[in-house]
């Protein structure tokens, strides 16, 4: 017979499992009369996408998670295709927190496509890992050859203008980006255990808080050159570069806001603009 510890474990189980957020959004949009518009749109769970004025001729989406954060066991699914000769830009009400994750990690994949002379601009507000969040990403991106792509992301471990930080835990990050049918980008960062003491290393992070990413497609040494204009102004480390008909920008701070104010110098040079709530 099973003990009475043993049954109320697998009551608990239960019941965790059964309260996990789950959310996805799926949708397309079109150019007509050179206005980008929505196409088909669907919501499930506790993820959201509203789409404020369009301004200019593209459009503008906000995600939302209603569920006010993520927890271990939370899956969610975003899939966005933007068809030819489209202007799409998309973020985020709020930086999402991903919290102390006691079973299965939270799951989040997104997949964007972009089609023939098509933008997507892909700019969340900030990812904060609390201490013990478990958190598995992945992002999978197809563009045509002749589509446009700026995707940036910043990750923060631990609110550090609060005191904390995040000691243990489970990040692994998953991107694969592929332009005209060929794969020019594959890319895993998977930090677990004492996430503290491995971003402490001088090789890692020296001790940096908050690491980021900026994707820009296409992208050459002439476009690095620029960006490497704004390196008096950064207060973290910046690395830039471009291989494969892209340029990347790497970040590393001590705290979000510092990377932030980097990304946003290196953004200003590729002539993007940024969403409006990034300004508040």
């Amino acid at each position: 017979m099973r003990s009475d510890a043993l049954v109320t474990s697998l009551a608990t189980s239960s019941v965790f499992e059964a309260n996990r957020a789950r959310g996805a959004v799926r949708f397309d949009v079109h150019a007509r009369d050179r206005v980008t518009r929505r196409g088909a749109l669907h919501e499930s769970g506790s993820l959201r996408v509203r789409f404020p004025s369009p301004e200019d001729d593209g459009l503008s989406g906000v995600f939302v998670n209603t569920a006010g954060g993520v927890a271990g066991g939370d899956r969610f699914e975003i899939e966005i295709s933007a068809t030819d000769s489209t202007r799409l830009t998309l973020t985020t009400a709020a930086a999402e927190k991903v919290y102390r994750a006691p079973g299965a990690a939270a799951q989040l994949n997104i997949s964007l496509k972009v089609g023939a002379g098509a933008h997507l601009g892909w700019l969340p507000q900030e990812t904060i890992l609390f201490d013990r969040a478990r958190v598995h990403r992945r992002f999978d991106i197809e563009l045509d050859e002749a589509a446009s792509l700026l995707l940036c992301e910043i990750v923060v471990f631990g609110r550090t203008a609060m005191g904390e930080r995040m000691e243990h835990g489970e990040f692994v990050d998953r991107w694969r980006l592929s332009r005209g049918g060929r794969l020019v980008f594959a890319e895993t960062v998977r930090l677990d255990g004492d996430i503290g003491a491995k971003l402490a290393r001088p090789a890692v992070a020296k001790g940096a808080a908050a690491i980021g990413t900026a994707l820009i497609v296409p992208g050459d040494e002439a476009l690095v050159e620029r960006l490497r204009e704004a390196s008096d102004s950064f207060a973290g480390e910046v690395g830039i570069s471009a291989w494969n008909g892209f340029a990347m920008a790497r970040f590393c701070a001590q705290d979000a806001a510092r990377l932030r104010a980097d990304m946003m110098s290196v953004l200003a040079r590729t002539g993007a603009a940024l969403p409006r709530l990034w300004l508040n």
